[in-house]
Order: C-alpha cells, then sequence, then structure tokens
C-alpha cells in the first residue's frame, strides 16, 4: 500500500507520528510471513485478518479462545532494551491455555500499546510475536500498534493478544474421566514465565535498575539475574498435540500467576485430588534466589509462581511410561510429580 500521500503535521505535532506506524508495518512483516499457515487468506495491513477454518474430519469443530498480555515483565524488557523475545511470552501466555482444552492454535492477534512508535523498537517486539507463533503452528494474521502520548511515557510500551484454536466437540479435555489413580505429569518450564513478576520487581528492586540484576552468577550457570527473569515463555504446543494423539489425556493444567495452588484445581473434577510431592519438583535457581532475597515462605513461591512446572498433565498410570517417552521425544523435561486420590481439597502439596 502506497502511504506517500498519507501525512499529518498536526497530529505529529501531537505525539502521533502516523508515518512511524507504516513503517513499523513495512518492518514488521518479514516476522508475520514466517507465520503464514494453509488457512491464511490475505496479507496484514487490512482492516481485519481473514482465515479459513480447516474443519475437514472434524464432526463438531469448536472454536477456542484465549487471551493474555505479559504482565509487568515488559518492564524489564524496557529496562534492558531487548524486545525481541516479550513476543514470544505473550503468544505463549495464549496458546498454552487454549491448548489445555486440547485445541490447536490457529492464528494470533496482537496489541501494542506505546508511548511513542519506534518502528525498529516495534518491529522487534512482532519479531518476538512471530516466533511464538511458529514454535506453537499459528498464523500472526493482523494486530495493533497504538501510539498513547501523555498517557505513557515515550519509552515505555505494554503488549497483549488472543489466539484462536480448533478442536472436535468429541476431543476436548473436560476431566470427566479422570479418576484415582491416574498419574500427575509435569513438564518443566524455563524459568519465571510471565507470572509474579510484580514479586520479583520488588524483591530484586528491578524499578531502580538494581546493579545486581546485571551480575553473572554461577546459580544462574553463568547468566545474569536480569537475563533469567526475562527468558521466554516455553510453549508446549506441539508436544501435547503429540501426546494427544496417542495417549488418553485427562487433564491439563498450564502453571500460571497463583501457582500450584490456583491452577492445577483448574484441571481437577469435584471430588478428586491431586496429590503432589514437593521433593518430585525440579525447582530451578532462580526460584531459589527469590524465596532467599525475599525471604518468601515456601506457601507463597508454590502459590504464586511455576517453580519449575510450566504445564501438568495427567494421565492413566498404564500409558505414564508412554506419555513420558512421547514428551521426552517432542523436547520437554517430563517426569512425575504426583497422582489422583479421592478427595475435596483439589490440591495437595505435601
Amino acid at each position: 500500500m502506497d502511504h506517500k500521500n498519507s501525512q499529518s503535521a498536526s497530529y505529529a505535532a501531537a505525539g502521533v507520528d502516523i508515518t512511524a506506524g507504516y513503517r513499523a508495518v513495512e518492518l514488521m512483516k518479514k516476522h508475520v510471513a514466517r507465520t503464514r499457515n494453509e488457512g491464511c487468506l490475505d496479507d496484514v495491513g487490512g482492516f481485519g485478518g481473514c482465515f479459513g477454518l480447516p474443519i475437514a474430519g472434524m464432526e463438531e469443530p469448536v472454536l477456542v479462545s484465549g487471551t493474555d498480555g505479559c504482565g509487568t515483565k515488559v518492564k524489564l524488557a524496557i529496562l534492558m532494551d531487548k524486545h525481541d523475545t516479550i513476543g514470544i511470552d505473550a503468544v505463549a501466555m495464549c496458546v498454552n491455555d487454549i491448548i489445555c482444552v486440547g485445541a490447536k492454535p490457529l492464528f494470533f492477534l496482537d496489541y501494542i500499546a506505546c508511548g511513542k512508535n519506534y518502528p525498529e523498537k516495534i518491529a522487534q517486539i512482532v519479531a518476538g510475536v512471530a516466533e511464538g507463533c511458529v514454535q506453537s503452528g499459528a498464523a500472526l494474521i493482523g494486530g495493533e500498534t497504538a501510539e498513547h502520548p501523555g498517557l505513557m511515557p515515550a519509552e515505555d510500551y505494554d503488549l497483549a493478544g488472543f489466539a484462536v484454536g480448533i478442536v472436535d466437540k468429541k476431543k476436548i479435555i473436560d476431566n470427566t474421566k479422570m479418576c484415582a489413580g491416574d498419574v500427575v505429569i509435569a513438564l518443566a518450564s524455563t524459568g519465571i514465565h510471565s507470572n509474579g513478576f510484580s514479586l520479583c520487581r520488588k524483591v530484586f528492586d528491578i524499578d531502580n535498575n538494581n546493579p545486581e540484576l546485571y551480575i553473572p552468577r554461577e546459580e544462574l550457570s553463568g547468566k545474569t539475574i536480569a537475563e533469567a527473569l526475562l527468558t521466554p515463555t516455553k510453549i508446549y504446543v506441539k508436544s501435547i498435540l503429540a501426546l494427544l494423539e496417542k495417549v488418553d489425556v485427562k487433564g491439563i493444567s498450564h502453571i500460571t500467576g497463583g501457582g500450584f495452588y490456583e491452577n492445577i484445581p483448574r484441571s481437577i473434577p469435584d471430588g478428586l485430588c491431586a496429590k503432589i510431592d514437593k521433593s518430585a519438583v525440579k525447582v530451578l535457581p532462580i526460584f531459589d534466589l527469590i524465596a532467599s532475597w525475599g525471604n518468601i515462605p515456601e506457601r507463597d513461591m508454590f502459590n504464586t509462581y511455576n517453580m519449575g512446572v510450566g504445564m501438568s498433565v495427567v494421565v492413566p498410570a498404564a500409558q505414564m511410561q508412554e506419555a513420558l517417552d512421547i514428551l521426552t521425544a517432542h523436547g520437554e523435561t517430563a517426569y512425575v510429580i504426583g497422582s489422583i486420590a479421592e478427595g475435596e481439597e483439589k490440591v495437595i502439596l505435601e
């Protein structure tokens, strides 16, 4: 599209440069192109993203949607002036939710609000979004970049988005088949992911750009605290889809804000309880640092963070080894952390 005749000096004087928006779109197109799949019908830049539904072979196709953002993790990305991974987090928070229902992600749209549109920075953010889409198999079919002078400082931005997936109704994971004796499998996280950053900011004094954030640490395998915190959220879509093809998965939980105590119960039906062996959880070093620096009680840690478990999956005991083998073959660190028993408490960590 030719934008050379579209410009407004008056709007620019008010703080919004529409030509920067056009430049940002041009810079992001190569990243968007990486995400195209068989459902895409047009290019980015129109008024709506069009997508053809792949419903062949489905008896009752059901669309599943999820929306989320990256929380105050964005603050750290701004401080570090590193913007090419935060988009992975935005995608991950959405697609990891809808895969819990058994839905294959189809497409994603993002929304970036910024104090000032710096085209190169916006393109970096979208590059991360595109990478997240590639990892999950979703197409990036559109989005919005909104310049908000006076509402946000020039260097600030926020990022959110939503994903839409599809699943045959008879294959929706609804936990009705779960029973005592089933096994709970953990899929390892890459770190903090995208939750609990308000507490991280307090513990590590991030808002004041604490110099300690940038010192390489042996317990973090030579990474700095800032690098460990900014590690992108793991996307589990492809490994879970592979698991669903072979194993009778009875429940999936995406471990986000609220940790074990809020998220695991969401996949457990009334009358059953997930008994989690805390000693089996492979806690990542970054969580030990948070707990020690902030003097955070263990209960609060497990009620705020994923503690090294980004997702939990419930499978029949008879299929436990097959599930572990499939997940491992698809690059996951997967291991057993508990079992399902009769009870009303939904989750017990012991």
